[in-house]
């Protein structure tokens, strides 16, 4: 679909680019003016552009931003998308102004750095900050042009045409599994309604600036359900938390390549593979020896979603464990208001102290939860805090299917092994999440296809194609649909017991302090002392 669609001018407009950013950097100690004009050029090709990719995005869409009508999620009229625009132009005009003012600064600077053969320190660090303020002021262009040529839409129809292709595409694997397609085809639509709700609630303008995602609606709308009028029974049959989510993390594992994590080198490895271990048996054993949380599952799911990734870390953790659903759903409800507040209490507390981009960037990327709060806290600090916030947080992404392995393991050798009963090897086999197996195996072959284009052509038809085009956006769906599931399948009667003393929050919260305190320390040693050549590439 994509690769069968790459843009026509692909090779030539890459070859050209390439050749101009060469001659820049043998030109001068640092990235001109031209090199960026170049790169940006180069990044405009993009494989979703093509009309597959259009449609596809269209399809898999989701409801839009909106902030006093909920109704424009779904449709906005050529009338009101042209007064959005108008709303914007002023402010569009105000940017393209400032632009071509920081560019011609950008200019001069970087002239007088030339003229001086760019051997003075002074001359090509100025241009360098003129650069930088260009940059962003172009940034800031792009943005307001958004506002300033505002489209019409109108997604009910795929509304209609996608959940009866979930429908179809999971009833079909549910027949494989050994259920009814009947009963779980009347039951999706009910689960995919809570989902709609879900988006169009994320979407609303003021929760999108909190950070009062899809996950915690979904779950909130589906808990409110079932512990009022109850989850209706025919709907059961398609209240599949672990097939959605399982699905879900095969394709983030797409998203995971091996290029992009080499690519941030020694340092981001150390902070994501080494920080993360230690924080989670740490946190394990403070809940058992200090706390004394009763239920052992319950205090590993909850250490290994406050310190590897979140909700898909819990996932696996709690499968390899055998957790009950209900600590489950615990682990990531605390995961999700803690996230909430991080992403934005984090980047705001980041730029008070004047704290260096990457060196945030790289805090938050170890630390909070999820990989879009994650993004979305990296972009308010800048390009390199958002790049190593992400690259980090994908790293970590890696270490879901190695801790759901060591989980099982040790619950089968230690946790679960009665005296005198020795455990057979295969338990480990029948614990360990087969999906992860999907996880890695979507990995290696994404990577794999990667080197073979590379990085060029890879982000244009990976990254930029098969990527954001089509994969992060159904994923986005079934996660959408697992966290409904979740709260759809959650009693809170049950729930209760497991708050008793407030001990999971005292975990959580003395687990998510020493993540924060080893993080930021790691990633200052290994970004600032150990490796800042690497930094400085950056």
């Amino acid at each position: 679909m994509f690769f069968n669609n790459a843009p026509d001018d692909m090779e030539s407009t890459i070859a050209e680019t390439n050749t101009a950013m060469l001659t820049e950097e043998d030109r001068a100690p640092f990235k001109t003016i031209a090199w960026y004009q170049a790169e940006t050029h180069k990044n405009k090709l993009k494989a979703l552009n093509c009309q597959t990719g259009k449609f596809l995005q269209k399809f898999t869409g989701k409801p839009h931003r909106w902030k006093n009508n909920p109704l424009e999620a779904f449709y906005l009229s050529e009338e009101a998308a042209a007064a959005r625009s108008a709303l914007g132009v002023a402010k569009y005009d105000a940017a393209k102004d400032k632009a071509a003012t920081a560019l011609a600064v950008a200019r001069a600077t970087e002239a007088a750095a030339e003229a001086a053969g760019f051997k003075n320190e002074t001359l090509n660090a100025d241009a360098q900050t003129s650069i930088s303020v260009w940059l962003a002021a172009t940034s800031a262009i792009s943005k307001a042009k958004k506002k300033a040529n505002v489209v019409p839409f109108n997604i009910l129809p795929n509304l209609i045409g996608l959940p009866v292709f979930l429908a179809l595409l999971f009833g079909i694997g549910t027949v494989v599994m050994g259920g009814s397609f009947g009963a779980f085809f009347r039951g999706f639509f009910f689960v995919f309604f809570i989902a709609v709700l879900a988006y169009i609630f994320s979407s609303q303008a003021t929760m999108k600036a909190y950070g009062i995602g899809y996950a915690a609606w979904a779950i909130a709308f589906g808990l409110l359900i079932s512990n009022t009028v109850g989850t209706p029974r025919w709907a059961k049959p398609a209240v599949q938390t672990e097939f959605y989510i399982k699905t879900g993390l095969v394709l983030l594992g797409a998203e995971i390549l091996f290029s992009k994590i080499l690519a941030i080198g020694v340092p981001g490895i150390f902070v994501a593979w080494v920080v993360t271990p230690i924080v989670l048996v740490t946190t394990y054993i403070f809940g058992q020896k200090v706390i004394k949380i009763p239920s052992k599952t319950l205090n590993i799911t909850i250490s290994a979603d406050m310190s590897v990734c979140g909700v898909s870390a819990a996932i696996a953790t709690a499968s390899a464990c055998r957790a009950k659903k209900e600590e489950l759903t615990l682990a990531v409800g605390m995961s999700l208001v803690f996230t909430s507040i991080m992403m934005i209490v984090m980047p705001a507390f980041i730029k008070a102290v004047g704290m260096p981009e990457i060196l945030g960037g790289a805090w938050m990327g170890g630390t909070i939860d999820a990989t879009g709060a994650v993004a979305a806290a990296g972009a308010f600090l800048g390009e390199k805090a958002l790049y190593t916030a992400a690259t980090i947080k994908m790293i970590q992404n890696v270490l879901i299917g190695i801790i759901a392995f060591f989980v099982a393991w040790f619950w089968v050798v230690k946790v679960d092994r009665q005296a005198d009963h020795k455990v057979p090897a295969s338990e480990i086999w029948t614990r360990f999440p087969k999906f992860v197996i999907g996880f890695i195996g979507a990995s290696i072959i994404f990577s794999l296809i990667y080197g073979s284009l590379g990085p060029d052509k890879g982000y244009i038809l990976i990254d930029q194609g098969v990527i954001k085009g089509l994969t992060k956006n159904l994923r986005g769906w079934f996660f959408c649909l697992a966290f409904a599931s979740i709260g759809l399948a959650t009693d809170f009667r049950e729930l209760k017991s497991y708050f008793k003393g407030g001990k999971p929050l005292i975990l959580y919260v003395c687990g998510q302090s020493f993540n924060l305190a080893l993080t930021l320390t790691m990633a200052y040693i290994m970004f600032y002392k150990i490796f800042p050549h690497i930094t400085a590439r950056i």
